[in-house]
């Protein structure tokens, strides 16, 4: 049976009975974006990396939706990079053809990504091993095309991959010779990166990125190997890099929404967090310092991301319906689909009065998570209560 596709809709001006088309009547909990938000943030790295000649290939994991890749790229479908198959397929559907798949490659997975090759889709993907060398070329072979893959490198011991001296590395790449893979390059994430705040060792992060990445491209290249994409990125790197010799592209994503996360990391302001989620007031505690509202951990994920940094935000950061921060205000705690808001721990901020059914808003820590919960983005503008545009979002692997 087919799977049917949500199709992205632009609301037209309200008339009598449409009052769902505004913030006040919106059933919660619901996930929003502020589109002015996303398409700076959008703009800001995209500019970043073409004034240093680099490609920038969106990572589309964090917002899974055709409606955000094509304000990412406005003219024509560009490169993006995917985390899933199902991702692969459902860009496929909407024209992108150039595509990269950063996940170890598994048997099905070497399948079912020649299967997109035969239909023309540029996807390359990724391994660290001569087993998935051999592996990928049997896929290769028995749809009749010629795949193409990245070794993956690991530039911090954050994930998989081989390090830029490891002896595997001439190995992997005669391997895929052997098996008739074309090699499209290395590919790296400092993944690490995530765990830092100083803006030091952020640029000290990119810098290692960008150097381990450029070291093993030159060890394939002496090796006798072309090796003609470098690939680096994460959004904290993207951000703070001062020197992109030797690299050739970069891949961030949750710098299209950003979150408390990147926040904590001194990636960017609250101003340029473009989810979060509605959620009504379904309670009060006054005696235990606690208001309730109807978004559990069904609605903003269980993803505690800030509790390691310096400042702990709990299950979320609360602000007004319009936006508006509440000082020291967060999600304290959260159940299947209660959150408990609270002042947070060693502050003298005073509870806010906030009545049954009062609307509220809810910035996310980590962007992909909190956006996964969802099926779609109701789309705003800063400053309007009036809801533009629903845009679904793919799910699945």
């Amino acid at each position: 049976m087919p799977r049917l596709e949500m199709q992205g809709t632009d609301i037209p001006d309200a008339g009598p009975g449409e009052a769902t088309k505004t913030l006040g009547a919106l059933a919660t909990p619901a996930l929003l974006l502020d589109r002015d938000r996303l398409d700076r943030n959008l703009t800001g790295l995209s500019s970043r990396m073409a004034a240093r000649g680099v490609v920038l290939r969106s990572h589309m994991k964090t917002a899974k939706s055709i409606d955000v890749a094509r304000r990412a790229y406005r003219s024509e479908p560009g490169p993006i990079t995917v985390s899933t198959l199902a991702e692969a397929e459902y860009f496929a559907r909407h024209g992108f053809r150039d595509m990269t798949y950063a996940v170890g490659l598994a048997p099905h997975t070497a399948e079912r990504a020649m299967r997109l090759r035969r239909a023309g889709i540029d996807l390359k993907v990724l391994l660290d091993s001569p087993e998935q060398a051999t592996m990928l070329g049997a896929a290769g072979r028995a749809t009749g095309v010629t795949p193409s893959a990245f070794i993956e490198i690991d530039c911090d011991g954050h994930r998989g991959g081989l390090t830029a001296e490891d002896s595997k590395l001439i190995v992997v790449a005669a391997a895929l010779v052997e098996a008739g893979v074309r090699l499209a390059g290395i590919l790296t994430h400092a993944g690490e990166s995530y765990s830092l705040c100083a803006p030091d060792a952020l640029v000290a992060a990119a810098e290692n990125e960008r150097a381990v990445a450029v070291a093993a491209a030159t060890r394939l290249r002496a090796a006798g190997h072309e090796c003609p994409v470098v690939s680096v990125g994460s959004t904290p790197t993207a951000h703070f890099t001062e020197d992109l010799t030797g690299v050739t592209e970069m891949r961030a994503g949750v710098y299209m929404f950003f979150d408390l996360v990147m926040l904590g990391v001194g990636v960017c302001t609250v101003n340029d967090i473009a989810i979060s989620v509605l959620a009504t007031v379904i309670g009060t505690k006054p005696e235990k310092g606690w208001i309730l509202v109807d978004a559990g951990w069904m609605a903003l994920s269980r993803d505690r991301g800030t509790a390691a940094q310096r400042v702990d935000q709990g299950y979320g950061l609360v602000c007004d319906v319009s936006g508006n921060v509440y000082s020291d205000l967060i999600v304290a705690q959260a159940s299947q689909e209660h959150g408990i808001l609270a002042i947070r721990s060693g502050s003298g901020e005073a509870l806010p009065d906030l009545p049954i059914g009062t609307k509220i808003r809810i910035l996310p820590n980590h962007a992909c998570a909190t956006a996964s919960q969802h099926e779609l983005y109701n789309v705003v503008s800063a400053g309007s209560d009036t809801i533009e545009a629903r845009w679904p979002r793919m799910r699945g692997w």
